[in-house]
């Protein structure tokens, strides 16, 4: 017996408009359109309700790592869920497949990484930082060490702790962000400073904004600097070469924790296990989510070190902290298939190898276009900037809204790509094909002939 009833797709949509408040979304603009109901998956592609099939280059949101329509993950969460459906982990209780799968975590994470703490989703598993950070400064005797370094546009989630340390101003305008103890220092954004520093040099100056807060606030008082590896809602911004070892520097030399939110870049997205490992960075935590089950069920966590973890157990201490559905054995199960598949498959290898690769010279190739000033990409991560001047790198005004124009344009052309201002922004799945990609960077190369019409017009 089918548990959703079969609507039709106008059906779907009213009833959507009627009861439904979407994320991240302007509520007045959408009930004034009607949404998009997407009703299957298969492979690297999504279907909607009205029957037309998009290339998903998001991979839902970051997440669908291997494709739609894997089975094995599918029989993983029946068959766990026939047998243990969920029990929770506190009171000193925990279930075999959290404790299997926080042993395959530590065989795919660094070295110094060997204990996971289990949340829901990345926000949770950023909120998570916040507590532990502060927690393993007291028990060192430091309370002091409070405040936690982060980066502007960086996006760490959208709960109350997780947004304030992410660095958007249009989130933390409607919630009174950010939360005491939390600051904020320049991003490694090339392309969008003045560029009359080389990257190199603008690294290590971006970098020297966190050294310039430690100084400005005293090293007595920083806890902890967070980081995505690539800024990825910000814009797909990749640093310099120069920045990340200029950060462990800095963290080394002042003796504060290092976090690298692996969210979006953890399991593959880079072609490595995670973004440390492309940067060759050693952080004391890595928060996770999206890639850990492909996005099939939610889960999230925290990858800790031994630094952090040993004070943690050694000095004792009840952690006031935890959620209902930490280490949920459903979603564990679901997340052990996941990186079977990602080790049985070698897709973090292909990604790197192969189809990263492939995909990456098809996207240097989408710089000629007139109205790209700069293309960019890592793995499957990548970014194309919109500019009206190619020679001078002048934006649109922003009034004009012409990066929503493109997603517009490529939607319609069967095409799912994120728009961030005037920045295109993409992370198709691992199992992409060749042809996929190529259908992937016609498509876009068309939809930007569209925009340049469209403003031209």
């Amino acid at each position: 017996m089918a548990a959703i009833e079969k609507r039709s797709g106008a059906d779907w949509q009213k009833l959507d408009k009627d009861h439904h408040l979407h994320p991240f979304t302007d509520h007045k603009e959408l009930h004034q359109k009607k949404s998009r109901i997407i009703t299957r998956g298969e492979g690297v592609y999504i279907y909607d309700a009205d029957g037309n099939k998009i290339l998903d280059g998001m991979s839902g949101l970051w997440c669908v790592n291997i494709g739609y329509g894997r089975d094995e993950l599918v029989d993983a969460a029946a068959a766990q869920m026939r047998v243990l459906p969920y029990y929770n982990s506190f009171f000193q209780c925990a279930n075999p497949p959290s404790i299997e799968l926080a042993r395959m975590l530590q065989e795919v994470s660094q070295p110094q990484l060997n204990r996971v703490f289990f949340a829901g989703s990345g926000s949770e598993s950023n909120d998570t930082i916040v507590r532990m950070v502060r927690r393993y400064w007291d028990l060192m005797d430091q309370p002091e060490r409070h405040t936690i370094i982060s980066r502007k546009n960086a996006y760490h989630g959208s709960t109350v702790a997780a947004a304030s340390l992410s660095g958007m101003k249009a989130m933390h305008r409607q919630s009174g962000l950010p939360i005491p103890g939390i600051v904020h220092v320049d991003q490694p954004y090339w392309f969008g400073s003045d560029r009359s520093l080389s990257p190199d040099e603008f690294g290590i100056v971006a970098a020297g904004s966190i050294e310039d807060k430690i100084n400005e606030l005293g090293v007595n008082k920083i806890a902890a600097f967070i980081g995505e590896p690539v800024q990825g809602a910000g814009g797909v911004i990749m640093p310099p070469d120069s920045y990340w070892p200029e950060v462990q520097r800095i963290c080394d030399e002042y003796g504060i924790l290092l976090i690298s939110d692996e969210v979006i870049t953890g399991f593959g997205r880079l072609g490595t296990w995670s973004g440390a490992d492309y940067y060759d960075i050693s952080p004391d935590f890595t928060p996770f989510a999206k890639g850990v089950t492909s996005g099939y069920l939610p889960l999230g966590g925290v990858m800790i070190s031994d630094r952090v973890a040993d004070v943690l157990i050694d000095k004792g201490g009840e952690f006031f902290h935890g959620y209902t559905y930490s280490g949920h054995p459903a979603a564990c199960a679901v997340a052990i298939a996941n990186l079977k598949i990602l080790q049985d498959e070698q897709l973090v290898e292909r990604v790197k190898d192969d189809i990263g690769p492939y995909l990456q010279a098809g996207w240097k190739k989408l710089a000629e276009h007139p109205i790209v000033g700069e293309t960019r990409m890592i793995g499957l991560m990548g970014a194309i900037e919109i500019v009206k001047n190619k020679k001078s790198l002048q934006r649109y005004e922003e009034k004009q809204g012409v990066g929503t124009i493109c997603r517009d344009h490529l939607i319609n052309n069967g095409l799912v790509l994120r728009t961030v201002g005037d920045t295109i922004v993409a992370a198709p799945p691992f199992n992409l094909s060749h042809d996929e990609a190529d259908e992937m960077l016609e498509k876009i190369w068309r939809c930007l002939d569209l925009t340049q019409a469209t403003i031209s017009a």
